[in-house]
């Protein structure tokens, strides 16, 4: 496994922690179907939250939250809708990001519920 991948990987362990820590509950991890990947499905009470969680030491090419464009939002959006009609689901959706710029410093992660409203 390369370094960045490893990097990837704790950065969605980190995210995954910090939303349990604020009582979301695992649903299901980087769920992958012909239409792109969500890295962490998580559930807020009567809310299916889709997370896309982003990693960057340095915003030398731009920031994380900036590294989630259009495109990649189109994906993420196709992708939960085939992942909630696959499921036959009746929950409300929600889109978070999580992004990270330290895999050790807890205060250099950013949570933005709703982020492509």
């Amino acid at each position: 496994m390369t370094n960045q991948s490893n990097q990837g990987r704790l950065a969605e362990e980190l995210a995954q922690k910090l939303l349990e820590n604020n009582k979301l509950k695992l649903v299901t991890k980087n769920y992958h179907c012909r239409y792109g990947e969500v890295d962490l499905i998580m559930r807020d009470g009567d809310t299916l939250v889709f997370v896309e969680v982003r990693y960057r030491k340095s915003e030398r090419f731009g920031g994380a939250l900036e590294s989630i464009d259009q495109k990649k939002q189109t994906k993420l959006r196709i992708t939960a809708q085939h992942y909630l009609q696959k499921h036959k689901s009746k929950l409300n959706a929600r889109f978070d990001a999580i992004t990270l710029s330290s895999l050790t410093d807890s205060n250099k992660i950013n949570w933005i519920k709703s982020a492509f409203e």
